[in-house]
């Protein structure tokens, strides 16, 4: 039945002019999802309180509730075709009211913490597009059917949205920036092994791909408290998201899949000063894949000891900052930060050698992620001790991977697997650090077993390369001569 309602409402929304993209579907459809969801938890709550002899206090005043403007219904419990709204009234009302009422409540919440300054930053974000009131009623009225009540229709509605997210990354206009293939994320969390009480956090959070794989690997643990679900519920997952659409649809993802007032928070991370995290500020595990190729404006470099305009390089930084001493990180980067000559790359290879255990690197082939066109690594560590030794698995699925051929959960077994003991295979070895020569500290270190290097060679490398083939071939040339 979802998943019927779920494409019904792309249908509608394909009829929009403002709406071109599964990128706009997803918008749409989440801020709608969002109110709905609202209308069933104020719902809940309510019930609770009358149980308890109480009055429950609304968070959004009756004309606003769902309840009132989008889906009255009658005695009978059907849709009051009196008083629902529809066609330009629909429209102007969603419009001239409903959003200006929504977005003040960013003024009016006592902390970002809370679900009424969520509600307040995503209707000051985003707009209604659906500019069509009947439209907007189909579509309304396709909701309205769904139940976010049960853990088994949470669990439903999660995986169609997981779906949506999906899509979106492979639609093209930077929707590949808010999906990290889910194989590989359960992977990290596999290899971090987070525990109940800990801190997760991602600054970079996207559409909360992370901090979501990482609920349902604590929650499958089974025989949960009271206090374990609370703890889950709201002293667990962290994260920050710069851009507008990404902050929706990661409040709305974590939602989804059970975390009623996600921490979330709509910021530029990088904005922070490195020097202003104090210990409070820090987290026990750190799981993410930052924006790479952007460019950061030098006011925001300035907060950086190691400036450079790479975003990722910036985001490592703010990551290790982060840490607890002990903390464990999975990041997934570039992978040619391993070789990168430029003054950034390699004071940010010293900084994490020498301030952390980077005790494994995960080669990953190119098509890992769709549509970014290039080949990442990630870099797990542990924060509080220098590296002493890396541990390298060279992933290859043994097919290209693709849209159609995605990576899977087998792909990813081995290295799992492995990686508890850092045992060596044809895909994978240690390289002890001290045997690295140069100044450069060169992590681009070739597999042993014959297979290909696990990241491309520096510029300076070739060059070298090149000029020694070039002093090769001349001393040929002089030993031909001498012989004529």
């Amino acid at each position: 039945m979802f998943e019927q309602a779920f494409r019904n409402i792309d249908d509608v929304l394909r009829k929009e002019a403002g709406c071109t993209t599964e990128l706009d579907y997803t918008e749409q459809s989440s801020w709608l999802l969002f109110l709905k969801y609202l209308d069933g938890l104020e719902q809940d709550k309510a019930t609770e309180a009358a149980l308890d002899g109480k009055k429950y206090a609304y968070i959004l005043d009756k004309p606003y509730r769902w309840e009132t403007w989008a889906s009255p219904k009658d005695k009978a419990g059907a849709l009051d075709h009196n008083r629902a709204l529809t066609g330009d009234d629909l429209r102007d009302f969603v419009d001239g009211k409903l959003f200006p009422y929504l977005h003040g409540f960013k003024q009016r919440a006592t902390g970002p913490d809370t679900i009424e300054y969520k509600i307040g930053e995503i209707f000051g974000e985003i707009k209604n597009r659906i500019q069509s009131g009947y439209n907007l009623r189909e579509i309304i009225e396709q909701i309205d059917e769904l139940r976010f009540r049960s853990q088994t229709e949470k669990h439903e509605l999660s995986h169609l949205y997981e779906a949506k997210i999906k899509n979106m990354g492979n639609a093209g206009r930077n929707g590949g920036e808010y999906y990290t293939p889910r194989p590989l994320i359960r992977a990290m969390i596999q290899v971090l092994k987070p525990e109940i009480g800990e801190t997760i956090y991602d600054g970079a959070c996207g559409s909360a791909g992370f901090l979501c794989e990482a609920f349902v690997y604590l929650t499958s643990k089974g025989k949960l408290t009271t206090r374990d679900l609370a703890t889950l519920q709201t002293r667990t997952f962290y994260g920050k998201e710069k851009k507008s659409l990404a902050y929706v649809i990661a409040i709305m993802n974590m939602i989804l899949h059970g975390i009623e007032a996600p921490n979330i928070i709509h910021t530029n991370t990088l904005a922070e000063n490195l020097a202003d995290i104090q210990e409070k500020d820090r987290y026990h595990v750190v799981l993410a894949n930052p924006p790479f190729g952007g460019k950061e404006r030098p006011e925001v470099q300035q907060n950086f000891p190691i400036r450079t305009g790479e975003t990722a390089f910036l985001f490592l930084q703010h990551f290790i900052k982060s840490l607890k001493a002990g903390g464990r990180g999975g990041i997934v980067i570039k992978n040619t930060f391993l070789s990168n000559t430029d003054n950034a790359s390699v004071s940010l290879r010293k900084l994490l050698l020498e301030t952390c255990n980077l005790h494994t690197v995960l080669d990953c082939p190119g098509g890992t992620f769709q549509g970014a066109g290039v080949k990442t690594v990630v870099l797990f560590f542990e924060k509080g001790r220098p590296t002493r030794k890396i541990w390298y698995y060279q992933l290859d699925p043994g097919r290209n991977l693709g849209k159609t051929n995605p990576l899977n959960d087998d792909d990813l077994a081995e290295f799992v697997m492995l990686q508890k003991t850092f045992a060596d295979s044809p895909k994978s070895w240690s390289v002890e650090v001290r045997s690295l020569s140069g100044v450069e500290v060169d992590l681009s270190v070739k597999n042993p077993n014959g297979n290909e290097e696990i990241a491309h060679r520096s510029p300076a490398a070739i060059l070298k390369e090149i000029a020694a083939l070039d002093a090769e071939s001349a001393e040929v040339l002089e030993n031909i001569k001498a012989l004529l």
